[in-house]
């Protein structure tokens, strides 16, 4: 059952944007239809879907959702978010009925610390490593000794050296995956020199170095541009760093949690994300 305690998400220093109206019935009649079954489902007792989201691509796409939306009577209320641990909290306290601002792997990661009853919902986007440079156009032109800078966050670092490894540039022992650190690497052929850092830090770091492995949000908010900094990319059909829409395990049958990913997975969005984040963004269907 959804708690609406507004002041926690007060404290947790969340902005709500919010839509009026409400969640309309298709006819006057008792007879159940379509819209008034979705009525009268748990995460909608109150004729509004509350949905957390991190600020910049979650937000952006389920701005456009929720305008959809609106338009057939389904009122969604957003509520942005510039962290990763209190959407889930408010989550579990019953603060949102939904949240999109996660991974799979991270998702796991927070129900075995935490033991939260969650679930994933449906996924939605990708959000890529990169590995970008301002001095190079592609990984052919690394030089001998070049300095190349990598997350030093678990699983990120591991991740940075799979798309380099992916490039042809390094090595690394066979299924190590995302454990892999800088030290795990076998074939160095150019001799480059890996640091690991604060990947937050790493746009600033770029004129510095001869390339970063950067998470593709980082570039956004820098308003930078992918398409031109990207010298590698995460492999777009590797689904282990899907975002996913996730909901509370008891309400992980409720019918509107279908019909709002009937509303995210159309070509319109699709092409919105395309032309915004310009591979940035992935979408995940």
């Amino acid at each position: 059952m959804k708690k609406r305690t507004k002041g926690l998400l007060t404290v947790l220093g969340a902005a709500t944007l919010a839509l009026g109206g409400c969640f309309n019935q298709a006819s006057e009649s008792t007879a159940t239809s379509e819209d008034e079954t979705a009525t009268s489902s748990g995460l909608l007792e109150d004729g509004v879907l509350t949905i957390g989201v991190t600020a910049g691509p979650h937000e952006d796409i389920f701005e456009l959702v929720k305008e959809r939306a609106a338009a057939d009577g389904l009122d969604i209320e957003l509520v942005v978010f510039n962290d990763y641990i209190a959407p889930n909290t408010a989550l579990a306290d019953g603060e949102l009925d939904l949240n999109s601002i996660q991974t799979g792997p991270y998702l796991e990661t927070v129900i075995a610390d935490t033991g939260y009853e969650f679930t994933q919902a449906f996924e939605n986007i990708t959000i890529p490593m990169g590995i970008y440079s301002e001095q190079y156009d592609t990984v052919d032109e690394l030089q001998e000794g070049d300095t190349i800078a990598v997350p030093n966050t678990p699983s990120q670092e591991g991740r940075a050296l799979l798309v380099l490894e992916r490039a042809g540039v390094i090595t690394l022992p066979e299924g190590l995956g995302i454990a892999a650190t800088v030290d795990d690497i076998e074939e160095n052929h150019l001799n480059l020199n890996f640091i690991t850092g604060d990947p937050a830090q790493f746009i600033a770091q770029l004129p510095d170095v001869a390339a970063a492995g950067i998470n593709s949000n980082y570039i956004l908010d820098a308003g930078l541009s992918a398409e031109e900094l990207a010298i590698a990319m995460e492999d777009p059909e590797d689904t282990t760093w899907v975002n996913w829409v996730v909901s509370r395990t008891e309400d992980a049958e409720d019918p509107v949690i279908a019909q709002l990913e009937e509303y995210y997975k159309t070509d319109e969005v699709k092409t919105f994300i395309e032309e915004t984040f310009k591979g940035a963004v992935v979408a995940s269907w």
